[in-house]
């Protein structure tokens, strides 16, 4: 379902299992970020929205200059997703001190961690849904009472290579390549795409209507808006059925999509536009392709 000139056109079909085709098929969910925090908080915890998906807890912080914002101490690692607008800060662990200053993503080891923050704008926060404190703050806790049955359960990848250790990788460092599908990086838990900044809309004539197996997809808009067209499929029971949709969203704005529906999303401001897509566990598709993951020697797959 992919143009021709896409890099992803080569993909291979996934080769896990798939879940019971008898099972239901969760709805998508859509995040305005900011509707789910008061801009004008007075403290960083009232300025952060909270959501989920099966395997991931997203905390997106309306950060201002001082903050001081507790990871708290975490089984597993912690990713900081740092866009263009986000302030520079310095990440506090039992290994010192690391001062972030360009977008990336930076990965954080397992254990006790505090971020403080020297400028105003976004940040973004990654921890394993299997944390209790983030999984019980999340605004959608209810939508994940029990597991989906659609979505394969989280299994840590295998630890970095040189150890537990805070890790920066900057954007600047990899220049775009059409040959490859955005700038990808993978923890153990996660897998961060930075797709390309788009300018104005995206050719309604030329989507990618797409569908996954057994993940979700978390599309985060952080510059621009979008249009996530998404189809549900049929199964025996009529009653479920849902309408396709078409939800237009600005930015900063999160949408999870299920698996296996049809999806696809629309740049649709006349600037520029600009989603990031967020996996758990790291897809094995795109880490099986030559130089798609640019930390691959760091984070080694199964």
């Amino acid at each position: 379902m992919y143009e021709k000139d896409d890099p992803r056109s080569s993909l291979a079909t996934a080769t896990a299992p798939r879940p019971d085709a008898g099972e239901a098929i969760a709805a998508a969910q859509y995040f305005d970020l900011r509707e789910l925090a008061a801009s004008d908080g007075a403290t960083p915890e009232a300025r952060t929205a909270v959501v989920r998906a099966q395997n991931v807890v997203l905390a997106h912080t309306d950060a201002r200059t001082g903050d001081e914002l507790d990871n708290g101490t975490l089984d597993g690692e912690l990713a900081v997703v740092v866009t263009g607008a986000s302030p520079a800060f310095t990440v506090h662990t039992g290994h010192g001190e690391t001062r972030v200053e360009e977008p990336g993503l930076v990965v954080v080891p397992p254990g006790a961690s505090r971020i403080s923050v020297h400028g105003d704008g976004p940040l973004v926060r990654l921890v394993e849904a299997g944390e209790p404190a983030w999984r019980e703050r999340a605004h959608n806790a209810e939508a994940y009472a029990e597991d989906h049955p659609r979505v394969a359960p989280l299994k840590r990848w295998p630890e970095p290579a040189g150890g537990d250790a805070v890790r920066c990788y900057p954007l600047a460092r990899v220049p775009e390549d059409p040959a490859r599908f955005g700038r990808i990086f993978r923890t153990r838990s996660f897998m961060v795409n930075f797709l390309p900044e788009m300018d104005g809309p995206r050719d309604p004539g030329k989507l990618s209507p797409h569908t996954h197996d057994d993940f979700e997809q978390l599309s985060l808009a952080v510059q621009g808006q979008y249009v996530h067209h998404i189809r549900t499929p049929w199964l025996s029971d009529s009653t479920a059925w849902r309408d396709d949709e078409h939800v237009r969203l600005g930015s900063p704005s999160l949408a999870v999509i299920p698996p296996p529906t049809v999806h696809t999303s629309e740049a649709a401001d006349p600037g520029v536009n600009q989603l990031i897509d967020i996996f758990s566990p790291p897809r094995t598709d795109f880490s099986e392709k030559p130089g798609w993951v640019l930390n691959a020697d760091d984070y080694p797959m199964p």
